[in-house]
Order: structure tokens, then sequence, then C-alpha cells
């Protein structure tokens, strides 16, 4: 596919506030509810609350702003490292940590988090749980080998990315070296979750039309078979919403460890 005239996240970024309106914003006009919100917190509630995910440190690399991903998550890791390539992404999400004027409002979703935990988180807030948690929000750059250089980072015992390696990769090539710097980042024990789409190449924030590297559950699949993982569970949600902002057919949410 032909994407020259495609913006490139890694070198362009984009307006992150424009993509949290689009795509996890609680208006009535909204349509990505069931795909974007839904599937992947319902998907992760469940994943994490098997028990068997938990720790000291977590870290999330996921392309924009958004955070409701890590509520559950924040409740089985004793502190959350988010790793984000882009300046504007980093601002946002430090508005909404440090409770800023104007910082994006969630609270559709903490009610929708607390909705599915039923009483058992009723006391302190969603949002307050997982601000805490969040104990740094560090820049990276996925050129580098090493992506957060000069810092190194202590091993994680979960690494969680969401909707960022389709972003920040041209080819095949590309996405298997970056999915090997994401598990870099683990512990020998650790476990790897991927949220991704599934048959996209593109994705609309504003008047930007950013590249997306298209692949499917196939691909991911052998990949991670390839680097030595073996699946735990893969949830695949079919497309419910009707829109050209974003061309995906699916979104497909994986975990997987490594071999012993």
């Amino acid at each position: 596919m032909d994407c020259s005239s495609h913006k490139f996240y890694p070198q362009d970024g984009f307006n992150s506030r424009e993509h949290l309106e689009t795509y996890f914003s609680g208006k009535e006009e909204m349509v990505f509810t069931e795909d974007t919100i839904k599937f992947p917190m319902e998907t992760l509630h469940q994943i994490f609350n098997e028990g068997r995910i938990k720790g000291d440190i977590l870290i999330d690399l996921s392309n924009g702003s958004f955070i409701h991903h890590l509520y559950t998550a924040s409740q089985f890791f004793k502190q959350i490292l988010v790793l984000k390539c882009s300046e504007q992404c980093m601002m946002e999400l430090n508005k909404y940590i440090n409770t800023h004027t104007g910082a994006f409002d969630w609270d559709h979703l903490e009610q929708y988090a607390k909705g599915k935990e039923g009483n058992s988180d009723q006391r302190q807030g969603k949002n307050v749980t997982l601000k805490t948690a969040i104990t740094n929000v560090i820049k990276c750059d996925f050129y580098k080998e090493n992506i957060t250089d000069p810092e190194v980072l202590p091993p994680a015992d979960c690494v969680i990315s969401a909707w960022l390696l389709e972003l920040i990769n041209k080819d095949q090539d590309d996405y298997i070296r970056n999915i090997r710097k994401f598990i870099k980042l683990l512990k020998p024990d650790g476990t790897l979750i991927l949220v991704g789409s599934l048959n996209t190449t593109y994705i609309k924030i504003g008047q930007d039309k950013i590249h997306v590297f298209k692949y499917d559950e196939n691909f991911v699949r052998q990949v991670l078979a390839d680097e030595g993982f073996i699946i735990d569970h893969c949830a695949v949600q079919k497309r419910t919403a009707v829109s050209d902002a974003i061309d995906y057919s699916a979104f497909v949410v994986i975990s997987a460890h490594r071999k012993n």
C-alpha cells in the first residue's frame, strides 16, 4: 500500500486530545464505544482477575494518552511506568495524573470500570488508584536499541502495549525488531499483553491520516511463537463501529508468557 501521504506516528506524532475525543470520549456520537472501550476493558479485567499476572512493575507502551486499559492492572502492580514517544501525549497524560485544569474527563470510563467490579473499589475511585500507581511517565525513542536510553529501567513483571506496534512499524521486519525491544523490558518469567487492530491501514485524527502497519491475527501468533512465547489468552472483537475514521476489521487482545 502506498502510504506516502500518511503521517508516521514516531516522527510526526498526532493531536492527543483529538485522538481521545474521537475514539474514547463519552459523547453520544462516539461510535467506537464497544470496540475501543468495552472490549479491551472487559478482556483485561478477565485476564488480570485470573490472578496469575501481578507483581512489582508494569510497563505500559501504548499510543496516545488513554488510560482505561490500566484500570484493572493498577490493582495488581505496585507501580506502573508509562513510556511515550510523543511530548504532546506525555503532557496530556500528566494533566490527568496531576488533576490539572483541562485534563480529559475519564469519569464515564471510571463508572464503567466500577460497574464491572461491583462494590469492590467504591471507597477509592479508579482514577485515584491509577494515578497513585503511575509513578513515572518516561520519554522513549523506538529508533534506539534501549528505547529509554540513557535510562535503564528495572525489568518488568508485565509489559502491556495497546495500539502502538501498528503505528511505529512500516513492515514486518520493523514489527519484529520493535517487539523484541519490548520483550527486553520483561523479566524472564514476565507476561506480554498486546492490544491491537487487525487488517488496518490508517487512522484519522483530526485532519491527519496516520499510517498503520497492516497485519492479521496469524501474524501476531507466529511472531510470539518465534520469540518463544506461549499464548495464554486471545480474544478478538469484530468491528461494530460504522465510521471511516479507521479501517480495522477487528481488535485483538493477546496475553502471552515465555516458555520455560
